[in-house]
């Protein structure tokens, strides 16, 4: 039985094939010349008919012009879905990723099992760098499969952005996804046995009915998203704990790829941040960090950067230069100002009546500050909370009654992924049964719902805030604490905005999977948009491509909070230099002024001056529940104005906070620079960074292909800033029907990023362009398709570019590629597409240096030649191709030479070892897909 080797071609079922790793003599892999990856196949040797192949010659009846020659190049280019050189996962991917985002990269490549903190700015694209490690580990073969872990409200975004740019399909597995996925499979069969790429919910897993299971089938490469919800810190609640324990069971085996992905690592708790290092090993969770050796040892595992770190890395980032901040300050109407200093009045009173023990102390204190808080949120929020139970109502000791209260009311709730951050927390603390208490909420509650509308200066601030930023080109995305809030502000601006702008609503009430939806439907439409959010989408959601101002129409009693709101737009590939942010306050609410006085204002310093987000320290929590309650216990005169002695209340606790605030941040900006990886030159590994995009085609190559492709085949163009739109309605059916569907019409191709839903990007990676590639080169390759083809493996030009009789090949390498892996060796293919040119004879060429040959596929026609000159001497050359054998063949040889020398400078550069075990061979004879003659213009206009 014959052997046919990995990368040969062979002929079966009327077609050439590439043969693949994992053949062998009986099963074939193989995928179609020229075909994708969706095409392999497998034959079976002993039954069907199998032979070698050799790529066939071109025919000189099927001749074109010689500017087919750069069409079929780039073609071929646009198609190659597996690069030759040592980044494996490059031409897959449909994003170029910036050079800051090959840092992590090349530290992942310098371990044998990777195991990486990344955590880097919000905004600055921690999942991009991820994805791109996941997508190179698979292309290698270093893993079989991945799981990404992340909040529910996140898996549909991360499967987007697996699918859309890295091009791995993953299956979701929520709680209403697995009745599904269970279907069909075998008895002793897992989920995660039948799927090899899955996106799973943290707390839908978590369980001990699923992870067990999930624990022995979970694939060889995990990335854990917000991983700061998976640790536990001394403090924790029963969910989080939970969630640490899976963790920690995948992290046991010392094999598995792990990758941790968070912006906020250090939650201000030091057992917390230790315990997330302790994952990646043990040893970390006790390393002396004050220690210059400590710090050189966690830095071999975390990157964490700044936008300074990364602004200037290699090339230009596009980041916003700049967030303008400011504050909005409104004054309580009088009926919402004798409401607030009843309810004001009320909880104080509660507060101090220490009957029923400590417990009912506690649980009426925290629904006291339930009902401050959401009386200055709205009078729909607090009508509702006037109505609900406490949360804390139903705690059965004084600690479980403030770990609730905290959670709710604080903002500090310990299980970051729970879908409850929008939920009131309830002020109804009453015993069962009627009460003079609870009839006294319920009044509250009567009168606050008599204050919407135009008794509510709040919203006539965010009315008048609202306009101005449109006013200014900005639309803004507006965060509310309460879904009650968010409801009734949309209704209040649907009206007052009119058809000045379309204003949408996302909380918390959405399932996660319609939420990117409803923010779809809303910016689809023309014209300005307005978004109120809850904190539902105050982590992992993008909203930068149309939206750059944030409003805070309540303030997060956790500046972190603000901080991951703020990023939504505040981040890459946000098309406006600045952005905005605006925080409405009360000028009289004492509850605002504590909170921006206290954490908010501090942050904000602190970022602005050291350019770092530092986590609010542990005793800040504690501080504000201190002043809290001393406004509470502590009732001013009653002539006093609302907000005078302030300033007085709690100074010592406050300055003392801030004091450990700016030590925190002065360590967090020292330890930076080691975890910014400044010691990591990407430009070590630039060479082959700049080959494979040279490889692959650039953004001119590519816009001048589409271009002149779409124009042959049909196509009218209105050129435009970004770029052009092309008309599509009269192309070839074949080419239309494998576009996307659901373009625009006429389709716009934007020269830069980020590009509008339903438009296409001037990029090799996008749907569009390499629909127009694959139809180009089929059509070349096909001399039977009908209609027109823009581009032919042949052809003959008169140009006054030489002087001299010039031929031109468009040769394919296909090259046997044998890397050192975990499990031994691992073959794989590789392929790469290269001109040449020779003057002269084919029996004395006189071959061309490579600037030479890149100028003659910018030539211009100088003159004419009859078509059957030209027939006759493509059918010469042509017939020649023998004679050209043994050069062709020492390129091909060359080029694999190459290609070791690059993979072996890039394991050097990133210290990885198996170097002597890198081996590379050529396939002969190479393929010649086109050969073009370009001869001299003749003086006197010669035919």
């Amino acid at each position: 039985m014959q052997n046919f080797t990995v990368g040969s071609l062979v002929r079966a079922r009327g077609r050439d094939w590439v043969v693949l790793p994992d053949s062998g003599p009986e099963l074939l892999v193989v995928r179609p010349l020229g075909g994708s990856d969706d095409e392999v196949a497998g034959i079976l040797t002993g039954i069907e008919q199998v032979s070698q192949a050799t790529f066939p010659a071109p025919l000189p009846e099927d001749a074109g012009n010689a500017l087919s020659a750069g069409l079929l190049r780039t073609a071929l280019q646009v198609g190659f879905r597996a690069t030759a050189g040592p980044f494996r996962s490059m031409a897959g991917l449909a994003v170029e990723p910036r050079p800051y985002q090959l840092v992590p990269l090349l530290m992942a490549l310098r371990q044998e099992t990777v195991r990486l903190l990344i955590a880097d700015d919000v905004g600055i694209g921690k999942t991009v760098e991820a994805s791109l490690i996941a997508a190179e580990l698979l292309a290698q073969g270093s893993a079989k499969g991945l799981t990404v872990l992340c909040s529910p409200a996140l898996a549909e975004q991360w499967q987007a952005e697996l699918a859309s740019k890295f091009r791995i399909d993953a299956e979701l597995v929520l709680s209403s996804t697995v009745k599904k996925l269970e279907r069909g499979l075998f008895d002793d069969q897992s989920i995660f046995d039948r799927y090899p790429y899955t996106i799973v919910s943290t707390d839908f897993i978590k369980s001990a009915k699923h992870r067990d299971d999930f624990v022995r089938a979970c694939p060889d490469l995990v990335i854990v998203d917000e991983a700061h919800t998976c640790v536990a810190d001394g403090s924790s609640s029963g969910g989080r704990t939970l969630r640490y324990d899976l963790v920690r069971k995948l992290a046991a085996r010392q094999d598995r790829h792990l990758l941790l992905v968070t912006a906020t690592p250090h939650s201000g708790k030091d057992e917390g941040f230790r315990n997330l290092i302790g994952l990646l090993d043990p040893e970390l969770a006790d390393l002396d960090l004050t220690t210059a050796k400590g710090r050189d040892r966690l830095a071999k595992h975390m990157v964490q950067r700044r936008r300074g770190d990364i602004r200037k890395f290699l090339e230009d980032t596009r980041f916003p230069s700049d967030r303008e901040t400011r504050e909005q300050q409104y004054y309580l109407t009088e009926d919402y100002r004798k409401l607030f200093d009843a309810v004001l009045a009320y909880a104080r009173e509660t507060v101090r009546d220490s009957s029923g023990g400590h417990l009912r102390q506690r649980v009426r204190y925290w629904s006291a500050l339930a009902l401050l808080r959401a009386i200055a949120s709205s009078p729909k929020a607090a009508a509702a909370t006037l109505r609900t139970r406490a949360k804390a109502a139903d705690a059965e000791t004084p600690e479980e009654a403030d770990k609730l209260g905290q959670a709710t009311v604080m903002d500090q709730s310990e299980d970051e992924a729970a879908e409850s951050v929008d939920v009131l927390p309830g002020a109804d603390s009453a015993l069962e049964g009627d009460s003079p208490e609870r009839r006294q909420l319920l009044e509250f509650a009567r009168r606050a719902e008599k204050l919407a509308g135009k008794a509510d200066a709040k919203l006539a601030k965010l009315d008048e805030t609202i306009q101005g930023l449109l006013a200014d080109g900005y639309d803004p995305v507006v965060f509310c604490r309460f879904i009650d809030t968010a409801e009734y502000v949309t209704a209040h601006l649907r009206s007052s905005l009119g058809t000045t702008a379309a204003v949408g609503c996302v909380t918390g009430a959405l399932p996660p999977s319609d939420r990117e939806n409803r923010i779809r439907d809303l910016t689809d439409r023309e014209g300005r948009h307005v978004l109120v959010a809850t904190d539902c989408l105050s982590e992992g959601v993008n909203l930068q491509e149309h939206f750059q101002a944030v409003v805070h129409y309540d303030l997060a009693w956790n500046p972190t909070r603000h901080e991951q709101r703020e990023g939504r737009v505040d981040r890459f590939g946000q098309p406006y230099d600045i952005v905005r942010a605006v925080t409405i306050i009360g000028a009289d609410n004492q509850i605002d002024e504590i909170v921006m006085r206290v954490l908010v204002r501090k942050h904000n310093e602190i970022r602005k001056q050291l350019g770092v987000n530092v986590p609010v320290p542990d005793s800040a929590n504690q501080v504000v529940e201190a002043v809290l309650e001393e406004l509470l216990v502590n009732q001013p005169a009653a002539h006093q104005p609302a907000l005078e002695g302030l300033e007085d209340l709690g100074r010592q606790r406050r300055t003392q906070l801030h004091q450990e605030w700016e030590s925190s941040a002065a360590k967090e900006k020292e330890s930076r620079t080691k975890f910014a990886q400044v010691g990591i030159k990407p430009e070590e590994v630039a060479r082959e960074l700049e080959e494979v995009r040279a490889s692959l085609g650039t953004g001119g190559d590519i816009e001048e292909f589409v271009y002149e492709s779409l124009n042959a085949l049909g196509s009218s163009f209105s050129q435009r800033d970004y770029g052009f739109d092309a008309v599509t309605a009269t192309l070839p059916v074949g080419l239309r029907d494998a576009l996307p569907p659901g373009h625009a019409q006429p389709l716009p191709f934007h020269r830069a990023l980020p590009v509008p839903r339903k438009h296409a990007h001037l990029d090799r990676t996008d749907p569009h362009v390499g629909a127009v590639a694959r139809y180009v080169l089929d059509s070349a390759l096909d001399p039977m398709t009908p209609g027109p083809r823009p581009a032919r493996r042949c052809g003959v030009m008169r140009t006054g570019t030489v002087e001299r009789r010039t031929t031109l090949l468009l040769v394919r390498f296909r090259m046997h590629l044998t890397l050192p892996g975990r499990e031994g060796p691992r073959p794989m293919v590789a392929e790469e597409a290269r001109v040449l040119a020779y003057r002269g004879r084919p029996t004395e060429p006189e071959w061309l240096p490579k600037e030479e040959v890149e100028a003659l596929l910018s030539a211009e026609p100088g003159g004419n030649i009859a078509p059957e000159l030209a027939a006759d001497d493509l059918a010469r050359a042509i017939g020649r191709l023998e004679q050209l054998r043994p050069h062709l063949d020492a390129e091909a040889r060359a080029a694999a030479d190459r290609l070791r020398e690059s993979h072996v400078r890039v394991r050097q550069a990133t210290r990885q070892s198996g170097i002597s075990k890198i081996d590379v061979e050529a396939h002969t004879p190479a393929d010649v897909l086109g050969l073009y003659i370009y001869l001299p213009v003749v003086a006197g206009g010669a035919k």
